[in-house]
């Protein structure tokens, strides 16, 4: 069939081109886009193009006491032409011109003079806009901040007896905004009070909490308040606190810190607080209801703040809190939300369209609650929803904003439309000059002009129009596609186009070439892990090609170069792709398929890889019906790679070890056919982790993941203290030493220690409770006790189970008085001018632990004397670094673990002069035989110095070797 114009005038230039051999084309402008759909172009600096920002204004606090008297809102962008700017608050237009004084624009930003918050508080919007369209900004606030100071009213006196919790209110003065951050002052500015496990301050409302007040806690204290936006610090009036003697036994823990249910953003660190007064000081245990804990979760404070680092969706839940001390627990539980700013999903970009096209402009945003979307144009309220045109105009061009908002915030993303009208051209995107097929085959030939509006197009070989047939389809976007090719196919395809701004054609020239064939596929190979196996591939191909070729493993390809240790190809016989797989690994076992292929075609053939080895490690592991010392696991087989399961080995982690120990089952051995076992024999109240492998005749496997950390039940400790002992101490004590109990052998909670005492002549025993676990002394004050009377203790664990076995029974005694006897026969000897000797005769008592002297400078103060400690088997002591020519006293005392016993009678005493500083002048220095006579003169002491009572005469011996 002949070629028939698509119009007169197309048909007589294309005939003569035609005729004469010649390609047929028309005038292009400039192209931009395909015939199919839209296409992001790139900003043209010579056409222009609309205003990008840059730089937008953000929220701002401006505090009412600044003295810089100057706010600023930023706004940039860049355009071409390049950008003018107008501002907006409250969506009223800002008039620079009528208050110059008050508002000026620097570039695009605007500066606010002397700001005054009944004029200028509200919400701001940048607006920048050129000839091709405008564009407005996100909101930013611009708000004042203050901090008043707190009333000066004297604050009451709060008393409270000892033992019993205490809350000092801190009631913070009028802010904005609502950031402040709180301290407590005790007594005096900057002293401020450490928080612990007993004290803790609320930084939701700045109170203080003392959990069991102390006799030390006594003072005046102050809130101390800063505002972390305006950099400002109050604090209030005093508070007096004033504990009472009559001292509580205890209460039970009252939780009066606690979190409201909690609204927290998507990345934001959460931080929720817990706090209870109790006496003991309660424990503070966080939880998340019927959940794991998060793993950025952090408890800090001594237990007091639970702390969530960019939380997501999946920690949103219930959690707990929950105070306990002996004496019983409280609890306290709100729900934590997580929602989320919105955030593209996608968002718009600069596009160009054709003229009178159907155009759908996508722009979905994720956030929680879901976001609305609406649309502006220019800056002006333009859609809300899907923005769709069934035919665009050319008026339709401009600057879009497509805008997600939730309760939360909102964005924008901005872009700019342009709508095409363009004659058809291939300048940008040519046919190729020659397209070549494998017969037998596919052939696709495309025809991408640019042109809009849409072109119509008319395929053509030789002067015979193409239609679509069984073997030959034209697709939408202008491809022509042949299959089945055979070598009558070869030949010129030219692609007619034309819209109504002008017209175009290209030509390709289509070549077949003979298929590519394997003839010798991979065949199935089984080997045992650690042995080679071969795959072979052979192929026949079109002798003007090169054939290259390529393997997959499971669809995906095998980079031979790379893992060259485990692949080898056979290249010395052309045509052959034979692999290697050398020491194969479980990790090898599949499907290869062997691909070969020119640069038209390609043929596969496929086989099978069976690799045999241990098995693989079980998956679902789970803990379940969790008791005391025994769990039950569950779990699903993993892959046996081709060889039977013989056995499961189960092993467990705990914090005592970073190493995986194997556990003790019931019944020991666990058979290959069960997917459930009884781990027995573990420590009450500890928390494990369990893994689990499988074993078959070619070794043991991978070990599973780990499980979900657990914690057994509890029970009452088995365990009693060792070394149970003591004695000593200050006077009218008794105290009671012991090893405490390692973490493992707690078995409980609200652990602790039960201390037994009597008499060594009474039958009934004294018990007191230690709580602290790891507490291992108890000192029993008894005002009555004997000095060095003979005792019985013994110790036994206990907690929130039960009480465990006591100890052995020790003997020991309560503390000696202090000595009563002074030491007599007390001497003091001048040494020199800056040391003395004391001695004195010895007290027989076995009490005594030692000797302690004092002395000091008559003109200082006894209280303030230097002392000197000795055991009790000495009975002098050497003073040294005395003052010379100074009058001293000394006396001497008996000392044990009781205390201090009386001094002696006090003795006085000078130290020597200073020696004299004047040294001796030698005059002469004479050998005689084997003796030196030496003469010098003699020194005179000043009235200040001490007699010369003689001289001493020191020599230097100096040797010298002389070497050979």
């Amino acid at each position: 069939m002949k070629l028939q114009p698509l119009t007169s005038h197309f048909a007589a230039i294309c005939s003569i081109f035609c005729l004469a051999g010649l390609r047929c084309s028309s005038a292009a402008g400039t192209p931009v886009r395909d015939i199919h759909g839209s296409k992001v172009f790139v900003r043209d600096e010579q056409k222009g193009y609309g205003p990008i920002f840059e730089e937008q204004p953000i929220d701002t606090v401006y505090p009412e006491e600044s003295p810089e008297g100057r706010v600023s809102m930023n706004c940039r962008a860049r355009g071409v032409p390049a950008p003018t700017y107008k501002w907006q608050r409250n969506n009223w237009d800002i008039d620079i011109k009528t208050a110059k004084e008050h508002h000026s624009m620097v570039g695009g930003n605007l500066e606010i003079n002397n700001p005054e918050k009944s004029r200028d508080e509200g919400k701001y919007v940048c607006l920048a806009y050129n000839v091709h369209g405008t564009i407005r900004s996100r909101e930013a606030s611009l708000n004042f901040g203050y901090l008043y100071p707190f009333t000066p009213e004297e604050r009451h006196a709060v008393k409270v007896r000892e033992g019993v919790g205490a809350v000092l209110l801190c009631d913070p003065p009028p802010h904005y905004p609502d950031d402040l951050s709180y301290r407590w002052v005790l007594n005096d500015f900057p002293e401020f009070i450490t928080l612990d496990k007993r004290r803790y301050v609320s930084q939701t409302n700045g109170n203080l909490y003392i959990a069991k007040v102390e006799a030390s806690d006594k003072g005046n204290y102050s809130c101390f308040v800063t505002s972390n936006s305006i950099t400002k610090s109050v604090f209030s009036s005093f508070i007096p606190l004033i504990p009472q003697a009559d001292r509580s036994k205890g209460y039970l823990p009252d939780i009066r810190v606690s979190f409201k249910e909690t609204y927290a953003l998507l990345g934001q660190n959460v931080t929720l607080e817990c706090f209870a007064l109790g006496n003991p000081v309660p424990e503070i245990r966080w939880n998340k209801y019927l959940e794991p804990m998060p793993s950025s979760a952090e408890v800090s404070m001594s237990g007091a703040v639970l702390k969530i680092y960019n939380i997501q969706f999946e920690d949103e839940g219930t959690y707990e809190c929950e105070a306990e001390n002996h004496r019983g627990k409280d609890k306290h539980s709100a729900k934590v939300y997580v929602q989320a700013y919105p955030e593209w999903v996608e968002h718009i970009n600069d596009t160009e369209r054709d003229i009178g096209s159907e155009f759908h402009w996508p722009c979905v945003a994720a956030g929680k609650p879901l976001p609305t979307m609406r649309w502006l144009k220019n800056g002006i309220p333009y859609w809300k929803g899907d923005l769709r045109f069934s035919s665009l105009k050319k008026e339709d061009e401009g600057m879009y904003q497509c805008v997600a908002e939730n309760i939360h915030g909102m964005i924008y993303s901005n872009a700019e439309l342009k709508v095409l009208v363009l004659a058809p051209t291939f300048e940008f995107s040519p046919m190729k000059r020659e397209v070549l097929a494998a017969k037998g085959g596919q052939a696709i030939i495309e025809c991408k002009p640019r042109a809009a509006p849409r072109p119509k197009l008319i395929w053509s070989r030789g002067t015979e129009i193409i239609r679509n047939s069984t073997r030959i389809r034209i697709w939408y976007d202008g491809s022509l596609e042949i299959i089945n090719v055979t070598a009558a196919d070869a030949g010129n395809y030219t692609c007619f186009v034309e819209n109504n701004k002008g017209k175009a054609n290209s030509t390709t020239t289509l070549l077949t070439t003979a298929a590519t064939k394997i003839v010798l596929a991979p065949t199935n190979v089984d080997v045992t892990v650690g042995w080679n196996a071969t795959m072979q591939c052979l192929a026949e191909h079109d002798r003007s090609l090169d054939l290259t070729f390529i393997w997959l493993l499971n669809g995906y390809p095998i980079d031979i170069d790379k893992d060259n240790e485990h692949y080898e190809r056979a290249i010395m016989i052309k045509n052959n792709g034979e692999l290697i797989v050398k020491n194969a690994q479980l990790r090898h076992a599949g499907r290869y398929t062997c691909v070969a292929q020119s640069i038209v075609d390609n043929a596969t053939a496929s086989a099978d890889l069976v690799v045999r080895g241990p098995p693989g490690p079980p998956g679902g592991l789970k803990v379940e019906d969790i008791r005391n010392t025994s769990v039950v696991l569950t779990w699903s087989r993993g892959t046996d790679n081709h060889s039977p399961i013989s056995n499961y080995t189960i092993q467990s982690r705990t914090f005592l070890s970073e190493y995986w120990k194997d556990a003790k089952t019931d019944p020991p051995v666990v058979d290959g056919n069960v997917e459930s076992a009884k781990v027995i024999d573990l420590i009450p109240w500890m928390e494990y982790e369990f893994r689990i492998m499988a074993t078959n005749i070619l070794g043991k496997g991978d070990p599973s993941m780990p499980s979900q950390k657990i914690r057994t039940e509890g029970s009452s400790p088995n365990v009693a203290p060792s070394e149970v002992g003591g004695g000593g101490g200050s006077n009218r004590e008794l105290t009671i030493t012991w090893v405490p109990l390692p973490r493992e052998y707690h078995f409980g909670n609200n652990f602790g220690y039960v201390v037994a005492f009597k008499p060594f002549d009474q039958v009934v025993w004294k018990k007191v409770i230690v709580p602290q676990p790891d507490t291992g002394r108890y000192v029993h004050k008894d005002d009555s006790m004997i000095p060095a009377s003979k005792y019985q203790v013994k110790v036994k664990a206990f907690n929130n189970k039960g009480e465990g076995p006591f100890s052995l029974t020790a003997i020991i005694y309560s503390a000696d008085d202090a000595p009563v006897e002074r030491p007599r026969n007390v001497k003091v000897r001048v040494r020199s001018s800056t040391e003395a000797s004391v001695s004195w005769q010895h007290i027989l008592s076995p009490a005594i632990t030692g000797y302690e002297i004092r002395y000091w400078p008559s003109r200082g103060r006894e209280i303030e004397a230097n002392k000197v400690q000795v055991s009790s088997q000495n009975f002098s002591v050497r003073l040294e670094n005395l003052k010379p020519d100074t009058h001293y006293y000394a006396d001497v005392a008996a000392f044990n673990f009781a205390g201090v016993g009386p001094p002696s009678n006090r003795l006085a005493f000078i130290t020597e002069k200073a020696p004299p500083r004047q040294r001796p002048r030698i005059i002469s220095s004479v050998r005689s035989g084997s003796k030196y006579i030496i003469t010098w003169d003699h020194v005179k002491s000043q009235s200040n110095e001490s007699t010369v009572k003689g001289y001493k005469v020191r020599s230097v011996l100096r040797c010298f070797a002389l070497i050979v």
